[in-house]
């Protein structure tokens, strides 16, 4: 018998990927959450709404977007060769309108008025707020303080959009303090609301349709990289917090002899506080309705994360990442704040592209790697631009001379 594929397979019904995953809510949760997954899963497979999401995709997000060979960076590290998935090139900058416009779909077939999320570098904000405008529905969108501030044009842009903008103000205020923040929200109103989690985390059925819908990310790629070069690409990479650009780019290559790397944020040290490197220091636990690897306290709760780039501090990892890394499937690959900023430079002078500081731990990563394996070619999910970023690194970090 042929072996079916991986995407077929995983998770199960109950959301499970090994013992990663599923489902951890209140009662007041289990109906509406799932009301999304019954939908989903009846719509996942109607020709009307996957017409229309490949409609909305095509002629408004510009799908698909470009692969690139970064030669200039290549020539530059002398080693082996870099590409890059240009999902900068989305439509509003990031891989996050993949699963917006998809939620925002989904949420008018179910007959909602709103649509409430969290958000940390105000990427996939900014993404919902944009999928809202364009079916007409309300915004609200939770977001850290601290990210508030050092991500100000995300804000703005987000406000523009006519989204609500709810600052946490609690714990560290961050990542993890806004999907609180947005829960807290959501429950008081399940009936008119959908909950629009941003990443491949949270109870089942997220993690499942944040990945399924990002996964145009990898079968583009896949069919792209082997256009250019005749071949499949050695390894692939992306960023990770909670990992859905990750999940993109990996689902189109999970069944191929290909090596994929999922890059942590290291930030200034390996002190507990210093970084978000989930797998790499985390321990079993679960936490925001799901289980999976978190970073966690002497008390076991969850630990408190730094990391430059604000979309990819958070103390735990989606549960298939967890799965994957369990089963050496997937490898860990890691970035500090110097390394990433380092990256954003060298990407910005040699190929005249700025990325975003998520994405740069990914081409950081490919740089060292590149180094090291001249005879091979990696691929970097290049998962935003850095227009929020510029005046955070120009204030912190001077730009360096060619």
């Amino acid at each position: 018998m042929k072996t079916r594929p991986y995407l077929d397979t995983m998770p199960d019904e109950n959301g499970y990927f090994g013992k990663f995953g599923g489902s951890f809510i209140p009662p007041e949760l289990e109906q509406p959450f799932q009301e999304i997954k019954d939908a989903y899963m009846r719509l996942s497979k109607s020709h009307h709404y996957i017409s229309e999401l490949r409609k909305i995709r095509k002629h408004y997000q510009g799908r698909p977007t470009p692969l690139y060979h970064a030669k200039n960076l290549s020539d530059f590290i002398g080693g082996g060769q870099i590409y890059l998935k240009r999902e900068d090139l989305n439509h509003t900058g990031a891989h996050k309108l993949n699963h917006c416009m998809a939620e925002g779909l989904l949420a008018k077939y179910l007959g909602k008025k709103k649509l409430i999320a969290e958000t940390g570098a105000g990427q996939h904000g900014v993404a919902l707020a944009t999928a809202a405008a364009y079916f007409g529905l309300e915004c609200e969108i939770h977001m850290g303080e601290v990210d508030i501030e050092k991500e100000y044009p995300n804000v703005v842009r987000m406000q523009i959009l006519g989204a609500k903008v709810v600052p946490a103000t609690h714990g560290l205020k961050t990542l993890k303090e806004a999907v609180d923040s947005a829960f807290e929200a959501y429950v008081k109103d399940t009936d008119t609301q959908m909950f629009a989690i941003g990443s491949v985390v949270g109870p089942h059925p997220f993690p499942m349709m944040v990945r399924d819908f990002q996964s145009i990310i990898g079968i583009e790629a896949k069919e792209q990289f082997h256009e250019m070069t005749g071949n499949l690409p050695d390894v692939v990479t992306a960023c990770v917090g909670g990992g859905s650009n990750a999940m993109g780019i990996f689902s189109g290559f999970i069944d191929d002899a290909v090596e994929l790397y999922g890059v942590e944020p290291m930030g200034k040290s390996e002190k507990i506080g210093d970084h978000s490197a989930s797998l790499t220091y985390g321990k079993e636990g679960v936490m925001h309705g799901f289980n999976s690897i978190m970073l966690a306290d002497e008390n076991g709760e969850p630990a408190p994360v730094h990391s430059i780039a604000s979309g990819i501090d958070y103390p735990s990892i989606g549960p298939e990442h967890a799965y994957l890394s369990s089963i050496g499937r997937t490898k860990v690959g890691h970035c500090n704040d110097e390394e990433a900023i380092d990256a954003f430079y060298k990407l910005s002078q040699k190929e005249g592209i700025i990325p975003a500081l998520e994405s740069a731990h990914a081409v950081a990563f490919a740089m060292k790697y590149a180094a090291q394996n001249p005879h091979k070619s990696i691929l970097v999910n290049l998962s935003g631009r850095g227009d929020k970023d510029i005046d955070f690194v120009v204030e912190n970090y001077p730009i360096p001379t060619k």
